[in-house]
């Protein structure tokens, strides 16, 4: 608790903190190797408190700070000058559950979040802010190709591995043509925060440069369910500003998406396989 009580007298010393009243209680902080505290000011949760490696944390606080006039995204309070942890606005909900319609939720991350994103330099790399930058966004993908493949295995039939990979080469020549974003990089569910079935926040950004269309398919794709063509359309009218961005590279796009999708619950959430597979049946209709 040492490192904590020193980042309470950081907060109280800045004059963010009132003396007493003060609960800490330590969060579940998912994949990361991080930790993650809810700080309780007179009963009510008021921040966060984020502590990790220093690249995740400056990676974080860049990416916030960047998107700060976007509502559903928390404020930064207070970063830390050596990048060792960060305090932002705690966003009072649950994640995963009692989130509404896919087609309501999906509409709002549209609207805040996903066209609101700004474009960046040429000159910028491909892929995580804090991973292995990329040539081109073809190569960001053949990456997460070969490591769904490997986590998926006889889950699917050889001839349907093989289609993915072929529908690859055909979106790499949309790919090559396609402009750079900063992006959220992680939107799935289990980082959109509901309350009273609506979404309100979307947290704990893995950023990345990339295509606005990864995004929207990996929140589409990040749960099983309404995951078919009937919610998808809709939603895409409504995030579409290209008229060259066609119907059928959407359909491709979120087949692909939900291929790496598969292969992520395989090792994260297997309790949702089956509902996976159910949608693969589906969308494989789809791969010509």
């Amino acid at each position: 608790m040492e490192k904590i009580d020193k980042i309470i007298d950081v907060l109280k010393s800045e004059g963010l903190l009132r003396n007493g009243g003060i609960e800490l209680k330590q969060m579940n902080s998912g994949t990361t190797r991080g930790v993650l505290y809810t700080l309780i000011q007179d009963k009510s949760p008021a921040y966060v408190i984020k502590m990790d490696d220093s690249k995740i944390i400056s990676s974080t606080k860049d990416f916030l700070l960047s998107y700060e006039e976007i509502s559903v995204l928390p404020d930064v309070i207070y970063a830390d000058e050596n990048d060792k942890y960060l305090v932002y606005t705690y966003i009072y909900g649950e994640t995963h559950h009692n989130r509404g319609s896919k087609l309501e939720w999906m509409t709002i991350l549209i609207q805040e979040l996903f066209t609101k994103y700004y474009k960046v330099n040429d000159d910028i790399s491909w892929g995580r802010v804090n991973g292995l930058l990329r040539s081109t966004w073809s190569d960001f993908n053949n990456i997460s190709f070969q490591l769904a493949h490997e986590s998926i295995g006889n889950h699917l039939p050889n001839e349907d591995h093989k289609r993915v990979k072929e529908l690859i080469e055909k979106l790499s020549d949309f790919h090559n043509q396609e402009e750079k974003y900063y992006l959220h990089g992680d939107t799935g569910i289990h980082n959109f925060v509901y309350y009273s079935n609506k979404l309100v926040g979307v947290i704990d950004p893995s950023p990345l440069i990339g295509p606005r269309i990864y995004d929207f398919t990996y929140a589409f794709c990040s749960s099983p369910d309404s995951l078919n063509i009937k919610t998808l359309l809709p939603l895409f009218e409504l995030w579409k500003d290209n008229k060259l961005f066609t119907e059928e590279r959407l359909i491709n796009e979120v087949i692909f998406q939900l291929y790496t999708r598969i292969g992520t619950c395989i090792k994260v959430h297997p309790q949702d396989l089956s509902s996976y597979m159910k949608v693969w049946s589906e969308w494989r209709e789809y791969l010509s």
